[in-house]
């Protein structure tokens, strides 16, 4: 089976996390799975860009990465993170090697448009190509990739993506047999229950202002991703 598992940020935060993460992760690459790892790292993005006294503009609620905020992404993303998760992997006895987009352009990316205007975000794009073979011939060689969430772009600069959107991407390129999931979210919620099941129609971007997913406002992306794949993929989510 080929799967693609997106780690939110948040849960790289945590040593413990990580380590009993890795080792399910791990224990399913032993039982012949083909893993794509994407993850995030928002929390630490932005406490990284504090700590280096860089500012952080917004645009009608969206994050502007200009060069300097891109460098720093591609800092805690591309090393700090990736190794830590890949490490981890690594450890449990599947061997697990970090890639980023600029590795074989394994990920390549276009701006976001904005306003109508490519590049109105800065440095932040979208998922246009996966080198398929590439990623493949890691599997062969009994390799687990794991990705941070960039994609290169024109000019051979590097753009970051949405984690939840590069995740759903991928599992399209990849013909993924499941998507999944790791977030420190409970799930998502109708009141304090949380769901089991949800219908396209519940999760519509319609639906986005309803009382049931006004307590699941960070699951909104993932859900999203996923209605919009052509194919539509069973889904799992998972929180700690």
């Amino acid at each position: 089976m080929r799967n693609v598992i997106k780690f939110a940020g948040a849960l790289l935060e945590d040593d413990a996390t990580v380590r009993s993460l890795a080792r399910q992760v791990a224990a399913l690459a032993q039982e012949g799975h083909e893993i794509l790892v994407v993850h995030g790292g928002g929390h630490l993005f932005t406490a990284t860009l504090k700590r280096m006294a860089i500012e952080s503009k917004f645009v009608a609620g969206l994050r502007v990465t200009d060069r300097e905020t891109r460098d720093v992404a591609v800092m805690v993303f591309a090393g700090l993170l990736n190794k830590k998760l890949a490490s981890a992997i690594s450890a449990e006895g599947q061997p697990a090697v970090g890639i980023s987009a600029a590795d074989n352009r394994c990920f390549v990316a276009e701006p976001m448009v904005h306003n109508e205007v490519e590049g109105g975000l800065g440095f932040v794009g979208y998922l246009t190509e996966l080198n398929v073979p590439f990623i493949e011939s890691l599997w062969h060689e009994g390799l687990l990739p794991v990705a941070p969430c960039l994609g290169l772009g024109p000019e051979n600069e590097l753009y970051n993506i949405n984690a939840d959107h590069m995740a759903a991407a991928c599992a399209e390129y990849l013909n993924a047999d499941q998507l999944i999931y790791l977030t420190d979210v409970a799930g998502v919620l109708d009141g304090e229950r949380v769901l089991s099941a949800v219908t396209c129609e519940e999760i519509a971007p319609s639906k986005a202002g309803s009382a049931k997913f006004a307590s699941s406002a960070a699951l909104r992306p993932m859900l999203c991703c996923w209605l919009r794949t052509p194919r539509k993929l069973p889904p799992m989510m998972a929180s700690r």
